[in-house]
């Protein structure tokens, strides 16, 4: 490893497919979706959804609007299981919220979130639940997640819910009988993948955080690896490692079309 970071003049691996904030590009879209969460949450608007295509960094992008969020919100990430009970999902949440119910059936367990969530209000602070992976939850687990919305003051509500998932989340708010937790979603934000003119600027910018001295693309590359991407970072980054790894294999610190189109054969 430290050979091939050597090659190219890296610091570190440049394009892992691990959610590191670190690395994070704000895309147009990337830029708008964390501008309207920042405003659901502050503005305490209730149900939230994210929804993004696998490999569109949904993961990456709730890390950084976590690290970016005011000390006075307190916030708790699950990830969805479907193998959860309706306790479970609960207990779930308020273990990550820092509380230990005496008791542990679910009305005991809504009572104790909800005097924390009475207490967080009145103190002037705020607070979240991200449930990333959404698209698990169960028809049960999203009821449950409806009534956790329903907790509020007369002016306000008491816990931010955002739900993060792929499309396939969609396709289960569109169910009838799941209807009424989809009308209480007062914002819905599409993760898209980048542009064809932004897949030069993304590459550079991940290789310019990983410290590269030698990097050499050539300009016809990029075209090559949108076709191949479609936009989708992960699929960006899996293919962007291939061809460092074949450079360093043939003694190459210069990325050509000829080269991509090797990797992207043993990616299909």
């Amino acid at each position: 490893m430290n050979n091939y970071l050597s090659l190219y003049g890296l610091k570190t691996a440049p394009f892992n497919i691990t959610a590191d904030p670190n690395f994070f590009y704000q895309s147009s879209t990337h830029r708008e979706v964390l501008s309207t969460l920042n405003f659901g949450v502050v503005q305490k608007k209730g149900l939230m959804a994210v929804i993004g295509e696998v490999g569109t960094g949904k993961t990456t992008l709730c890390k950084v609007f976590l690290d970016h969020l005011s000390k006075d919100i307190k916030s708790s990430v699950i990830f969805s299981s479907p193998q959860f009970s309706q306790t479970q999902l609960l207990k779930t949440i308020l273990a990550d919220f820092g509380l230990e119910p005496a008791r542990l059936n679910r009305f005991d367990l809504v009572k104790k979130l909800n005097s924390f969530l009475v207490d967080t209000s009145f103190s002037g602070k705020n607070a979240l639940l991200v449930i990333d992976e959404a698209q698990n939850l169960t028809s049960k687990q999203l009821e449950q997640v409806r009534l956790l919305s329903n907790l509020e003051t007369s002016q306000e509500k008491l816990l931010q819910i955002l739900l993060v998932g792929q499309p396939e989340l969609e396709d289960k708010l569109n169910e009838f009988k799941l209807r009424q937790i989809k009308q209480r979603i007062n914002i819905k934000c599409r993760l898209l993948p980048l542009r064809k003119e932004e897949i030069k600027n993304y590459i550079e910018y991940r290789l310019n955080t990983a410290k590269a001295q030698d990097v050499a693309i050539e300009p016809e590359c990029y075209q090559v690896i949108y076709q191949f991407s479609k936009g989708i970072p992960r699929l960006i980054n899996l293919l962007c490692e291939r061809v460092l790894l074949l450079g360093f294999v043939q003694g190459k610190n210069k990325v050509t079309p000829s080269m991509l189109k090797v990797c992207i054969k043993e990616l299909q």
